[in-house]
């Protein structure tokens, strides 16, 4: 057991630095010379960074989202816990030490590039710290300290948080930045579901159909697959409601590669079998296959 958190520990580390290194890269060498900002607390901090910086006022951007990060943290301890409070402390004053040491030249002064890449470096940073254990950027936690306080959900008050950033930066820096700095939270976005959920997603499978014995045989034997099977009962048509038979209902989990395959080997089994797909962000454990080699 100890063996096992020593790894852990040691895997959380390595991704908490490398993602602390990531983030450098893209603000020092690509966000802060081009006057992009992203979303979260690194878009507000950037914005007053800007701020500042045009008022003639300089103060160092790793000082500011030192301590913009403060508050969040505090949530964090207490909607998450002591120890990950700890480790997203920890996280941000790595990456306000590697803003002040560590230099990198200015890649590029295209809009684009800078744009695309800032957001690309800035969203894998962020995902690898999240894969650590920690939060580089708090604004989730602010919507999960806040959603749990409305009615509205998550996505809808982080969404609400960055409007407010981008509008301002619209109002300070001009409507082209902020349009630059839409971009790449959006790039930045993507990344970090990309990074936390990794390459290969899940899809959750459920099936109901008359030759369920069939099919059961074909995903085991065929696909081998693990599937769970719940007893049910189908049928209740509108022009019939009193009819129905048991069944089993077959459910299963796969990649996004194996979708069709699965499709197309049902439907030659049952033509009019019931099936229908979800999304699954993490599994672990269980008959897990490995993505195909395609």
């Amino acid at each position: 057991m100890k063996s096992y958190e020593l790894r852990q520990g040691a895997k959380d580390i390595a991704y908490t630095v490398a993602g602390i290194l990531s983030c450098t890269f893209a603000l020092n060498a690509l966000l802060v010379p081009n006057h992009f900002l992203d979303g979260g607390v690194t878009g507000m901090s950037l914005l007053l960074y800007e701020i500042l910086h045009h008022e003639g006022t300089h103060f160092p951007l790793a000082i500011i989202i030192l301590l913009a990060s403060i508050p969040f943290i505090f949530m964090g301890a207490y909607q998450v816990s002591r120890g990950f409070a700890i480790k997203t402390f920890a996280a941000v004053a790595g990456l306000a030490l590697a803003l002040t040491f560590i230099s990198f030249e200015t890649i590029s002064h295209d809009k684009l590039i800078c744009s695309v890449f800032g957001g690309f470096f800035m969203g894998t940073g962020i995902g690898l710290c999240m894969r650590g254990g920690c939060a580089l950027d708090g604004i989730e936690i602010l919507a999960l300290y806040t959603g749990k306080r409305s009615s509205f959900r998550i996505s809808e008050i982080i969404l609400g948080l960055n409007i407010i950033i981008f509008l301002a930066a619209a109002f300070y820096l001009g409507l082209e930045t902020a349009f630059y700095s839409i971009l790449t939270y959006f790039v930045a976005s993507k990344m970090i579901d990309f990074v936390v959920e990794g390459l290969e997603e899940y899809t959750g499978v459920t099936i109901i159909s008359g030759k369920s014995e069939e099919i059961k045989e074909k995903l085991v034997m065929q696909l081998g697959r693990g599937i769970t099977v719940y007893k049910g009962e189908r049928g209740f048509l509108k022009e019939s409601f009193d009819v129905s038979q048991d069944c089993d209902i077959i459910f299963t989990v796969i990649t996004r590669l194996e979708v069709r395959r699965l499709r197309n080997m049902v439907h030659d089994t049952d033509p009019k079998a019931f099936v229908f797909t979800s999304t699954i962000k993490e599994a672990a454990g269980g008959v897990l296959k490995r993505r195909a080699k395609h």
